[in-house]
This record gives C-alpha cells, sequence and structure tokens, in this order.
C-alpha cells in the first residue's frame, strides 16, 4: 500500500538553491538575515545576497567551477551562509564538516569529497591549515581573521563577476554531506539543487515560516537538519536566523528570550536537558509558538515535562540526510492535535510504503514494517558507490532502515531501527568504524561495538572485546578516543572470551545487545 500526504502536491520551482532563498532577498532588504547569538554579528538580506554574489565571483577566479567542491568547517555563524551560496554560485557544491572531526577524519573526507577550497573557521583554523597541506589543498579560507589562512572577506572584495551559470538543478550537486546511511562506514551523499529546493517547498507548505519570525539554530549547520530545516527554511521565509555555536541551557534560554524566539528545533539531548533546568521560568519564553525535535526518537514522557517547562508544544519530525532531510512533518494547522511521539504525516510530494524488512512485500494496514519513502527530495545518490546507490534506493524508493507505523489518521511513528548505525545525541556512529580503530590496537583480538541505553543521549557505543592478557579497558578506551571525534567515543567496554557471530561470520549484535 502506497500512502500519500493529505496536502497537494506543490509546484517546485525549477532554479538553484541559491536563487530559490535568495532570489527574493532584495523585497526584505536591511532584515537581519541571520544574528550572531553571541557576537551580535548581523548579515542583512541584502548583505547577504551582495556577499555570495562577490564571493562566487571570488572563487570562480581561482577556478572553481561546476563540479568543484568546496570544503566547509565551521561552526554556525551568519558567515557560514556567506560561504554555502558563495560556493554555490560559482557553480561548485559544499560538503559541510563538523568542527569536532579529528585532523584524520577531515582529511579523509576532503579526500573523497575531492575538495578543492577549505573554508573554515577562526577555532579550528589551525587544523584545517594542517590537513589542508596534507592533502595538496592550496586555497584555505577562514571566515574571520587566522595567521595560517587567508581571510573569506578577500574573496568578497576581490571585484569579481559572479559566474553565469547553466546547471541543471536535477543533477548538479550543490550539497555534499557524509552519512553512515543505513550501513557501514560515511558515505558522501549527493544532493542536487532540485533536491533541496524541492524539500524546502515541500517543509514550506505545511509550515508557514515568515519575516515575523525568528529561527533558534544551535543545531549545526553542517548537519542537513541544520542546513534545510533551520538556516535555508528561515531564510526562504523571510525570517531572522539566530546563530548559536554550541548549546548551554542558561545561554540557549537566554538567548531565546532575548530575541523573542519563535520556533525552535531541538535534538532529544535538548530536550532532556531544557526539561531538567532549574531556571526556565526566570526566562520570557511567551515568543515561542512551535518547537521542533530531530535527529533521533524523543521520549514522550520527557516531551510533555519539557513543554510544561516552556509553555510551548514540542512535536517531532522524521528525515534522513538521503533524503534532504525531511520526509515527515508536523504541520502547523494540527500541532495541537498530533499525538506526541509520532512523526507527523507525510510532506506533499511524499509517498511511504512499509514493507516486510529485507524485501519488496507491504505489510498488511496496522503492522509495522520497514519504512520506505519517495520523492523528489531523495538524493542522486551516494558519491562514487553504486553498490551501495543500489541497495538504498531501489525503484525510486528510499530504504530508510527505520522500522514503523500509520495509523488511520495518516500519522506515523518510528518505533524501532533495522539499521546497525548508533544514534548517540542526534549523531550517527557506525559500529563498523569503531571496530576498525578497536582491531588497529595491539593488545585486541576480536571486538564488537553496539548501542546501550544512554540518560544523555537515547544510545551510547559499547564496546565487546576479546583482548590480549594484561590490556586494560583505559588504555583502550583512550586509544579509541585519541582516533576519532568526540561524540564516537565508546562509551562503555566489556571484556569478552568470545564476539558471538553467525556461521557466514556476522556479528550477532541483538545477543550483545541483551547484554547490556
Amino acid at each position: 500500500m502506497i500512502y500519500r500526504s493529505p496536502l497537494p502536491d506543490v509546484e517546485i520551482p525549477g532554479g538553484t538553491l541559491t536563487e530559490l532563498v535568495l532570489g527574493t532577498a532584495g523585497r526584505h532588504g536591511d532584515k537581519p538575515a541571520l544574528v550572531d547569538g553571541v557576537t551580535g554579528e548581523t548579515l542583512t538580506y541584502a548583505e547577504l545576497a551582495e556577499g555570495a554574489e562577490a564571493g562566487a565571483g571570488g572563487l570562480a577566479a581561482l577556478g572553481v567551477g561546476p563540479g568543484d567542491v568546496v570544503g566547509l568547517l565551521s561552526h554556525n555563524q551568519p558567515r557560514y551562509a556567506l560561504a554555502v551560496h558563495a560556493a554555490l554560485g560559482a557553480g561548485a557544491a559544499v560538503t559541510p564538516m563538523n568542527p569536532v572531526l579529528t585532523a584524520g577524519e577531515i582529511g579523509k573526507q576532503l579526500r573523497a569529497s575531492r575538495a578543492k577550497v577549505l573554508v573554515t573557521a577562526e577555532p579550528v583554523a589551525e587544523k584545517a591549515a594542517d590537513v589542508a597541506r596534507e592533502h595538496g589543498i592550496e586555497h584555505v579560507y577562514v571566515l574571520g581573521e587566522h595567521e595560517r589562512a587567508r581571510p573569506f572577506a578577500e574573496l568578497l572584495a576581490g571585484g569579481n563577476a559572479a559566474p553565469r551559470l547553466d546547471l541543471d538543478p536535477e543533477t548538479a550537486v550543490a550539497v555534499l554531506p557524509f552519512s553512515s546511511g543505513t550501513t557501514g562506514a560515511a558515505k558522501g551523499v549527493r544532493l542536487t539543487h532540485r533536491n533541496l529546493v524541492a524539500n524546502l517547498v515541500q517543509t514550506r507548505a505545511g509550515w508557514r515560516v515568515g519575516p515575523g519570525d525568528v529561527q533558534a539554530a544551535v543545531l549545526p549547520f553542517f548537519h542537513i537538519y541544520g542546513f534545510t530545516i533551520i538556516l535555508h527554511s528561515g531564510l526562504l521565509g523571510g525570517a531572522t536566523v539566530l546563530t548559536l555555536p554550541r548549546f548551554e541551557p542558561d545561554a540557549y534560554l537566554a538567548a531565546l528570550a532575548e530575541h523573542r524566539v519563535t520556533r525552535a528545533y531541538f535534538a532529544p539531548p535538548m530536550v532532556l536537558a531544557l526539561a531538567n533546568a532549574p531556571d526556565v521560568e526566570n526566562y520570557d519564553l511567551s515568543a515561542m509558538r512551535y518547537a521542533f525535535c530531530g535527529a533521533a526518537p524523543l521520549d514522550v514522557e520527557v516531551t510533555e515535562r519539557a513543554e510544561r517547562r516552556l509553555g510551548c508544544r514540542i512535536r517531532q519530525g522524521y528525515g534522513m540526510t538521503e533524503a534532504s532531510p525531511g520526509t515527515h512533518q508536523v504541520y502547523d494547522d494540527a500541532f495541537a492535535t498530533t499525538p506526541a511521539g509520532s512523526v507527523g504525516r507525510l510532506s506533499p510530494n511524499t509517498e511511504a510504503r512499509l514493507v516486510q524488512p529485507g524485501t519488496d512485500t507491504d505489510v498488511a494496514p496496522g503492522e509495522d514494517g520497514e519504512l520506505l519513502v519517495r520523492g523528489p527530495q531523495v538524493m542522486l545518490g551516494y558519491l562514487d558507490n553504486p553498490e551501495a546507490t543500489a541497495s538504498t534506493i531501489t525503484d525510486g524508493w528510499l530504504h530508510t532502515g527505520d522500522i514503523a507505523r500509520v495509523d488511520d489518521d495518516g500519522v506515523f511513528w518510528i518505533v524501532d531501527r533495522l539499521k546497525e548505525l548508533i544514534k548517540y545525541k542526534g549523531y550517527q556512529v557506525a559500529p563498523a568504524e569503531l571496530e576498525a580503530v578497536l582491531l588497529s590496537h595491539p593488545g585486541v583480538l576480536d571486538a564488537a561495538v553496539v548501542g546501550v541505553p544512554h540518560a544523555e543521549g537515547g544510545e551510547a557505543p559499547k564496546a565487546f572485546v576479546v583482548a590480549r592478557r594484561g590490556v586494560e579497558a583505559d588504555d583502550v578506551l583512550r586509544w579509541v578516543a585519541e582516533r576519532v571525534a568526540p561524540y564516537k567515543k565508546v562509551r562503555a567496554l566489556e571484556f569478552v572470551d568470545t564476539i558471538p557471530k553467525s556461521p557466514t561470520g556476522k556479528i550477532l549484535r541483538r545477543v550483545l545487545k541483551e547484554r547490556g
């Protein structure tokens, strides 16, 4: 059975992401497009549009054009949007990266994406410059100033005209985030201009973001949730996007109150922190009308507790990087009536099926099944990985790897995960990646990693290790921590005699998860 959105299909414009989002910038002129919640730095819509055009000319003068990739390693700040649209205006794609990645992880993404230019932020400019030099990237720019990189402002001041582009939005890649998808190590996700344009107009049909809104953007722009749903839905609507580099409950609440934020976006650990924060009632949050949560499932009891503290309903949505990301949302008009714990209904132009895992057979109505989605927001495919693409997309249907159910009103719930990925505080952690690091330790003979319940972030990685005599757990944990980003660290370790495996050698993760 094919499920469809109750909303009518929307017309999808034919241009690029920049044309859609900044094409009406002149209408908003001196209105703040982005405001830094820490420094107060402000970019108006006019400054953003003019700066993006100037930056596109500067990048084009370096030889950057269609088919090229610009790496972007930065926390949330107003100039992030400037860098994105300068690159897109030159015809290039952007590959966004988490600033907490290790030098090795950054280098791996730069190498896989074949990035030609790297744009970074002041706090990580030293690391960025070292990685760029190691991988032969000549052009490194910083959003600010740093002795190891050239100021991004130089690109804007060069006086070079932006190129005239003749891109096909259906095939031209705009953003190249790296995601673990449903299995294995991180892969480049090729999201085209049409994918992103489609997802923005799809979600806009259910969410009426407008010039009177202020959107809080603490969830990172390097994650597709922050990139599309927060940053670009805000710019498309003519809202003001308030950027914050990290989540600290008191500072976040103060920013919500000071800037009269109307729409807030959470990940589950934020909701838990706000539900337990002692001073929530000291802040005036009366302007906040809508609060959304994504990136991982959210406990209903925690949701209701946070709602009471914030004085605002919190509802979830659903998506994945491979879908730009949104496929399900709670419409503004149904905010009060959509059940907590659900992910709402399908976005316009989106279809879904529930099938028996590992098959193409639809489940009976009312039964749980693997969620498949189809729509114009579904990625072009994985970068240089046709096998992974073919196993993830079948006849246009994207296999999400999540088990879902749907009720008679078309409301969906995510009830389990088919895939092996661990979601820690909204981040995807691939067990296979951690297992490879563990097995590189000279004292480790065999290893397996599974997700176990974690009070702060849904799940956390736990390692089961077969080790040589005399190996200490702290030594193994330190070995992993030195080689991966902080959110990927193994949080618990148990020594075992053997790793349970199937006759074909596949790790029996369910057995390990039951052991906890």
